[in-house]
């Protein structure tokens, strides 16, 4: 296993710059998550890490080599990288085994290693009963699972997975989300993960990446991410924040819509214009104005959906402004009633911009 380290990385198109001054570094045997909406870079990082593209600026190392820079960049087939695309490309009228093998295969290993070696690794990823299948046989979790089994079993330093789970449907794509993981337990190699699906993401990596318009606007563990946002973006990307907006009165206050909010995780500047986070799911929703008034806004409920373990509200503020509130199925509160809501002050999160 080595390391990969992303050093003020950039890349062009004429003028337009895809990736933008990026700098990451991710450790050896973590599974990094690059998350993102389309067309933030992702895909783009990963095809530079694993050498299809060259860099406009900046370098890539993989532990104490430099395989990237705009000077020299080393071939894929010589970076000890496997990569798994969206469309798994899987050779049609090869079985299980021979696919799984090929690697090996076009690395001259000996049959008896390559024997060892495919036994472990269709065990491992539950496929020994399926080897003598092609894949016009098996549903997409089973070809995604060949898929793994070959990049696994060549043991590359780094394994690069773009979207990999993007072809399957929703119940197939939650079971791969824990198998994807699984395999990275077992075998700890170093792993790079684009995806735009957030739960995806909180539910493999051990770090996430969050890319907007080239960059990277936070990284850290899911629940660092989650739990505290630092710019607007990420706040409404992972979890779909309210992002509330006022004038700030001092670095740890916030006026708006007629009430005063105090808040954590980062400094306000008196005067100025200030926003805050807070996860729908936190909000307390009351139908009569409570004692305490800190952190209390009041509002009219102008949307309510029952969704079974929960009712999702909307809630409009004296200042026209709108959050929403997901909040128990037993509170059945009727649209167009008051209501006032309580923002946990040690959830609302400062966003730095």
């Amino acid at each position: 296993m080595a390391s990969v380290e992303l050093r003020s990385l950039t890349k062009r198109y004429g003028d337009l710059p895809v990736v933008d001054d990026i700098s990451l570094t991710i450790e050896h045997g973590r599974l990094v998550c690059l998350l993102g909406p389309s067309g933030c870079g992702k895909t783009t990082t990963l095809r530079l890490i694993a050498g299809f593209v060259e860099p406009s600026a900046g370098e890539i190392r993989v532990g104490e080599q430099l395989v990237s820079s705009p000077a020299r960049t080393v071939p894929p087939e010589r970076r000890n990288m496997s990569m798994i695309f969206q469309s798994y490309a899987l050779w049609p009228h090869m079985t299980v085994a021979e696919n799984v093998a090929y690697g090996l295969e076009l690395r001259k290993i000996d049959r008896a290693t390559i024997k060892q070696k495919l036994a472990a690794i269709l065990d491992t990823t539950h496929l020994g009963e399926l080897a003598d299948r092609y894949p016009g046989e098996l549903s997409g979790g089973q070809q995604q699972r060949v898929a793994l089994a070959r990049a696994l079993i060549v043991e590359p330093e780094t394994l690069l997975l773009d979207e990999p789970l993007s072809n399957l449907d929703a119940n197939l794509r939650e079971e791969m989300r824990f198998e994807v993981r699984r395999l990275h337990d077992e075998y700890r190699y170093t792993t790079v993960y684009v995806t735009h699906d957030q739960s995806e993401a909180m539910t493999t990596a051990d770090v996430i990446a969050v890319m907007n318009a080239g960059k990277i606007e936070q990284a850290g563990s899911p629940e660092d991410i989650y739990d505290r946002p630092r710019s607007e973006f990420v706040a409404r990307f992972i979890g779909s924040s309210n992002v509330i907006k006022g004038k700030a009165i001092d670095e740890a206050h916030l006026e708006c819509a007629g009430a005063t909010l105090r808040c954590t995780g980062g400094k306000l500047v008196a005067g100025t214009e200030g926003a805050v986070a807070v996860r729908q799911h936190v909000v307390r929703l009351w139908a009569s104005k409570p004692d305490n008034t800190e952190n209390v806004v009041p509002g009219t409920v102008v949307r309510q959906v029952f969704l079974g373990a929960s009712r999702d509200y909307l809630v409009e503020l004296p200042d026209s402004s709108q959050l929403r509130v997901v909040a128990s199925a037993a509170e059945n509160i009727p649209q167009g009633a008051s209501v006032w809501l309580y923002l946990p002050p040690d959830r609302c999160r400062v966003l730095s911009g």
